[in-house]
């Protein structure tokens, strides 16, 4: 293990990545969901294919947004959708969403772990990007029958290579399948009928040495960014010197 790379999960601030205290601090950071590292995605790029499902999916239906975070995806289909409903857990990022002020577009605060705060057969369709995937326990009621539900979501394995060079500044990725074991167990227990799991596999290129600690520090208190900025720059300038391509650092997602 590189004993000059720091963990930062020990600095007394750290905050796990994803839980509601990390999202309610990136709320009052940003306001909203948007990442802090500059990077550029190979083709096939999961995220294009999904919006152009979903752009497919939506037209003239009302539509339910899980996970909608501050909103930006959501609002891109105020155009073609009758009406789209975006819920998510922080209240930042729905206070951002609300500011803009469309009159078929509504955002909500809610938690999915518990019953969804909706009707039954309340909306045609649905998407999840990148959102709860405690949702799908509830979603298939919310929605009618035969409306499409969609959903994209991070998979197992993801930068492997940043845990691999950059060892204790990222920990070890899991050992097999779990992300998707349990996808797979979320959509069985809410009784959703005929499911389609894709995998895709794309190449993310890191622009600048300083993006391999944004990205680790993403979402973390000012605090820690500054610590591991003066702990760990210089020798992550040196391991993306030696291992990067020409478009950059390189790891799967």
């Amino acid at each position: 293990m590189n004993e000059s790379l720091v963990d930062p999960r020990i600095h007394p601030d750290w905050l796990r990545p994803h839980s509601i205290e990390w999202y309610a601090q990136l709320g009052k950071l940003q306001g909203q969901y948007s990442l802090s590292w500059y990077s550029t995605i190979s083709e096939p790029n999961a995220e294009a294919i999904f919006a152009e499902e979903v752009s497919q999916a939506v037209r003239g239906k009302n539509v339910l947004d899980i996970g909608c975070g501050h909103g930006e995806f959501t609002l891109q289909w105020s155009p073609i959708v009758k009406h789209i409903t975006g819920l998510d857990i922080t209240n930042d990022f729905i206070k951002t969403g609300n500011e803009a002020n469309l009159s078929n577009v509504t955002f909500l605060t809610g938690n999915t772990k518990h019953r969804l705060p909706f009707e039954s057969d309340e909306f045609d369709a649905a998407y999840n990007r990148r959102g709860p995937t405690s949702s799908y326990l509830d979603v298939g009621r919310v929605v009618k029958k035969g409306g499409k539900i969609l959903g994209l979501h991070p998979g197992d394995g993801i930068a492997a290579e940043l845990s691999e060079w950059f060892p204790n500044l990222f920990e070890p990725i899991s050992i097999g399948t779990p992300v998707l074991e349990n996808l797979k167990q979320r959509l069985e227990q809410g009784g959703l009928g005929h499911v389609e799991i894709e995998t895709i596999r794309s190449m993310e290129y890191l622009h600048e040495p300083v993006d391999v600690i944004r990205m680790r520090c993403f979402g973390q208190a000012p605090s820690i960014h500054e610590w591991v900025m003066e702990k760990c720059l210089t020798e992550v300038m040196l391991i993306f010197e030696i291992n990067a391509v020409k478009e950059g650092f390189t790891r799967h997602v």
